[in-house]
C-alpha cells in the first residue's frame, strides 16, 4: 500500500456511489517517489554487482563462493528493481498521456483499491490472470 493517497468518491446519477476516483497527481507523487527510492536504491549497492576477483592467494575457495553468491544475488535484485523502473516510467506516461486507471488490454477502469496497492498496475485483475 502507498501511504499518503487521495482518493475521492463520486457519486453517479441516481445518487448511488460509484467506485473511487484516483487522483492522478497524488499517484504521480507516489510512482515518482517509488522511482527515487529505486533509483537510489540502484546506486548504494552498485558495488555489490562488480566482478569478484578470483585471486585464491588473497580469499579461500569457501569465501570466494560466498562472494559469487552475493554477486549473483545483487544482480538478480537489480533485474527486479530495473523491472519495476519500466512499469513505473510505463505508468507515469500513462498519467501524462491521461489513460492512467484503464486496462491496457481491455479499456476498462482498473480498480482504485488495485491502484492503491500497485499504483504502476497497467490491467486488470481479470486480464492480469
Amino acid at each position: 500500500m502507498v501511504p499518503g493517497l487521495d482518493f475521492s468518491i463520486r457519486a453517479c446519477p441516481n445518487g448511488v456511489m460509484d467506485k473511487d476516483v484516483i487522483d492522478p497527481m497524488a499517484m504521480r507523487e507516489a510512482l515518482s517517489a517509488e522511482k527515487a527510492a529505486l533509483l537510489n536504491s540502484s546506486e548504494t549497492t552498485a558495488s555489490k554487482r562488480t566482478p569478484v576477483t578470483l585471486d585464491q592467494q588473497s580469499v579461500g575457495r569457501l569465501s570466494r563462493m560466498d562472494a559469487l553468491q552475493g554477486q549473483a544475488m545483487a544482480q538478480a535484485e537489480e533485474v527486479r528493481r530495473q523491472q519495476r523502473l519500466r512499469l513505473i516510467d510505463a505508468a507515469l506516461k500513462r498519467i501524462d498521456d491521461e489513460e492512467y486507471g484503464y486496462c491496457v488490454s481491455c479499456g476498462d477502469g482498473i480498480p482504485a483499491k488495485r491502484l492503491h496497492f500497485d499504483p504502476a498496475a497497467a490491467r486488470c485483475i481479470e486480464c492480469a490472470t
